[in-house]
């Protein structure tokens, strides 16, 4: 399945600086029924985000009107736990483009790069440079340019750069997932085949 083409986003950020979050936190796992990716943003956080009659908590950041964005900041290891999809459905379906944090768990990243959430990892020093800066003004950007492979805070200049493995980078580049690149090779593939 196809998703948006990611080649550098500037964003403003919405902050979640807990740590250790795990996939069923992300999406409790009652709403994985579902075999279709659209609609998993409705319950992104649910557990998190509403109380037991559905209301919302006001104390939750995706409640709060001070912080939206394309962008997640978050806490250490965050996408724990279980290999589930899901997850990543749910960020992106919620309109996360990019996920953040000082540490990622390794079957979450990967999700993350075969759904069109790109999972940037930074040091510990510059994740907190970040979530200060958001902090004292909500309005922050941060630039992700994905061809210089660096994540940039517009309001200082400050950036530092990661690591992407080649053949994800592209497929992100062009909005591919893995059969969408073997679909936009066919002829090379046939070719190849033809030539044996």
């Amino acid at each position: 399945m196809a998703y948006d083409k990611f080649n550098k986003l500037k964003s403003t950020v919405v902050p979640l600086p807990a740590e250790n979050v795990d996939t069923d936190q992300i999406i409790p796992a009652r709403f994985l029924k579902a075999t279709e990716r659209e609609g998993f943003g409705d319950n992104l956080f649910r557990d998190w985000r509403y109380d037991v009659e559905g209301n919302p908590k006001k104390d939750f950041v995706l409640n709060d009107p001070t912080y939206s964005g394309k962008i997640l900041l978050a806490g250490k290891n965050f996408g724990s736990g279980s290999s589930r999809e899901h997850a990543v459905w749910a960020l992106y379906d919620y309109g996360f483009r990019c996920v953040v944090s000082s540490f990622f768990a390794d079957i979450f990243k990967n999700n993350c790069l075969n759904i069109g959430v790109l999972p940037v990892t930074i040091s510990p020093e510059f994740a907190e440079v970040l979530f200060n800066a958001v902090e004292e003004n909500p309005s922050t950007e941060i630039e992700i340019d994905i061809d210089k492979q660096a994540i940039t805070l517009l309001s200082t200049g400050q950036y530092e750069t990661f690591d992407i493995n080649s053949y994800k980078k592209e497929n992100m580049k062009n909005g591919f997932d893995d059969i969408d690149y073997l679909l936009n090779i066919k002829d090379e593939i046939i070719t190849f085949a033809e030539n044996k």
